[in-house]
């Protein structure tokens, strides 16, 4: 595995108050159970509070560890603030951002009548990563006595019940491929949608290939990443014909860092956009108010629509008012990660992985078919 270098700046000793034009920052994680995934992203945000001292920034979580996200919004409060931006530092815009965190800054609202929240967009095909990951293959090339000719890209999404932020991650790998060298390009996924990690692979051998370079597009390590680097090492074995070269997780980089202050500024400026087409939460708001139901003939109950199932306003530039909502979600997150290999060693890496749902890792994987995904992925919650 390459090891990347990055720099990262020493920990601030206070943190300056907020500016007229920046508000305090809630970094809002996914969450893991993962101990290494969990203080990466912790010590993410403490090199990004001393990498940009203009503002206090609070870490908080979505799910799975803690603090969650009332821990956080609690200690800004506490601090003082009425008003602050919340940024999901997510890569790609699925249910999670458009959905789970939404509803919890209301609940947040809810809890502290009069709070004012600036909501940022996840990262998305953003010239930044594409930059960053074109900067690692270059520099994993200079390991590597073979050409970019003979060699295949496998790109590892995390994946998800959403096909807008599916696609997205189709867009970034192509964007990566066009022009790289690369004799040809295969793209897998971790879990939920399709293909996973078993058809990657066999589809990247079928390129009859003398390197293949695994590209895992996450931002911090985890049970998932090591997973995937698990599969790297099996193939390793399994082929030692070829080399295999799998680079690390994106991590602590200034160009994450500059990154979100983007986003933050986007949101404080009231410029989030969105690619609202495509989202199935604003095409199940529209068939409902056209009376079509969703794809499967399935309306959706009208107080589900003034609930606010739909959490971000197309057609306006995100001004997150998050006050319109105030209902409870089951957050079942309808995935159980069943991994389901079948060559025949175990890539479990020691992971429970039972999200806190209320399901044990044996319970049955709602997607483990290409079939079972289709008939869901339009669905909303």
């Amino acid at each position: 595995m390459l090891n990347v270098s990055v720099k990262s700046a020493e920990s601030a000793e206070t943190i300056a108050p907020s500016t007229p034009d920046k508000f305090p920052l809630l970094l809002i994680g996914h969450g893991t159970r993962d101990e290494d995934g969990r203080r990466t992203f912790m010590e993410f945000v403490e090199a990004f509070a001393a990498y940009d001292t203009s503002r206090p920034v609070v870490p908080c979580f979505l799910e799975l560890t803690e603090p969650s996200i009332q821990e956080g919004v609690d200690r800004m409060v506490a601090m003082g603030y009425q008003e602050m931006t919340a940024l999901p530092v997510l890569l790609f815009a699925a249910r999670h951002n458009k959905f789970d965190v939404t509803n919890e800054l209301d609940r947040a609202r809810a809890r502290h009548p009069g709070l004012k929240f600036h909501y940022g967009r996840h990262f998305g095909v953003a010239d930044r990563l594409v930059e960053l990951w074109r900067s690692r293959l270059d520099e994993l090339d200079r390991q590597s006595e073979i050409p970019r000719d003979e060699s295949v890209l496998l790109f590892v999404g995390r994946g998800a019940s959403d096909p807008d932020a599916n696609g997205d991650a189709y867009k970034l790998a192509r964007v990566l491929w066009e022009g790289s060298g690369f004799k040809g390009l295969e793209l897998c996924f971790s879990g939920i949608t399709h293909p996973r990690l078993d058809a990657g692979w066999e589809r990247a051998w079928t390129w009859n290939p003398k390197r293949v370079v695994v590209l895992p597009h996450f931002l911090f390590t985890g049970a998932l990443m090591k997973r995937i680097h698990g599969y790297s090492d099996q193939a390793r074995i399994d082929r030692p014909d070829v080399q295999i070269q799998s680079l690390p997780e994106i991590g602590l980089d200034p160009v994450l860092f500059e990154l979100v202050k983007e986003r933050e500024q986007e949101a404080i400026a009231g410029q989030v956009a969105m690619n609202c087409e495509l989202c199935k939460f604003r095409r199940a708001v529209s068939r409902n108010l056209l009376g079509l139901g969703q794809d499967d003939g399935e309306a959706i109950a009208p107080d589900a629509l003034a609930s606010g199932h739909h959490h971000h306003d197309h057609g306006q530039a995100h001004g997150h008012d998050h006050g319109h909502h105030g209902h409870a979600h089951d957050h079942n997150h309808d995935h159980s990660h069943s991994h389901g290999h079948s060559h025949g060693h175990d890539h479990s890496h020691g992971h429970g992985h039972d999200h806190g749902h209320g399901h044990s890792h044996d319970a049955p994987d709602p997607y483990a078919t290409q079939n079972d995904y289709h008939e869901k992925a339009w669905r909303v919650p």
